[in-house]
């Protein structure tokens, strides 16, 4: 991700480095008279420093102790819960729906995240996404670019299409995904979300809450 602190992240890996080696040298009783003899040392210690980079990247990134100074990006990781203001207009009366229940998954690991959107009447899925992160400016944002596929049941008012979206990410840890969003229907509309829980959802829960078009 772009929003990696870089000069951070180089300290912390040589700091790593510098650590991991003397630990071998000690451990192995070996001295450094030479180039050779700290190749060998150094070698030793490329394994340990892969086995704890891998950790890094599959857990460890998502801990307190790394974050902000050194994971500048807040772990979004779970399904997330509310509901969607649309400005769409129901061709048939001319009126906007009210507030539509949503339901985001989100899957993040330390180089990637991914969303998926569901409503009861058409799933979105991002194919481009990334953080907006700066602390000097007060901003934490994330955004993405999307493609919605509404049921084919509602398809003859309701055709797929692309999108954008941009959340504001409220809290630390993050609790609330607030935000606005525009297609290419030429249609926009506002989001808030809430955390529900860390399990990626595949479906919609019992509790979601029926669609303003579906319960008339």
């Amino acid at each position: 991700m772009k929003n990696i602190k870089v000069k951070p992240f180089a300290f912390f890996i040589f700091g790593l480095f510098a650590v991991c080696f003397v630990s071998v040298a000690l451990a192995t009783g070996a001295e450094v008279n030479d180039i050779w003899s700290a190749l060998k040392i150094a070698y030793k210690t490329v394994p340990i420093l892969l086995f704890i980079w891998m950790v890094f990247v599959l857990y460890a990134w998502k801990w307190r102790i790394f974050r902000n100074w050194l994971v500048p990006f807040p772990c979004l990781d779970g399904t997330w819960q509310g509901s969607l203001q649309t400005t769409w207009k129901n061709p048939d009366t001319g009126e906007v729906p009210g507030p539509i229940p949503a339901l985001l998954t989100i899957r993040q690991t330390f180089g990637r995240i991914s969303s998926v959107m569901r409503t009861a009447e058409m799933t979105s899925r991002s194919y481009c996404a990334d953080f907006w992160i700066d602390n000097d400016e007060q901003v934490r944002k994330l955004a993405y670019c999307y493609t919605s596929v509404p049921s084919v049941l509602i398809q003859d008012r309701s055709q797929p299409h692309d999108g954008a979206m941009l959340f504001e990410i409220i809290g630390v840890p993050a609790q609330t995904l607030r935000g606005s969003y525009w297609s290419t229907r030429k249609t926009t509309g506002e989001v808030t979300l809430t955390f529900r829980c860390r399990e990626r959802l595949d479906d919609l829960p019992d509790d979601f809450g029926s669609h303003p078009l579906q319960a008339k």
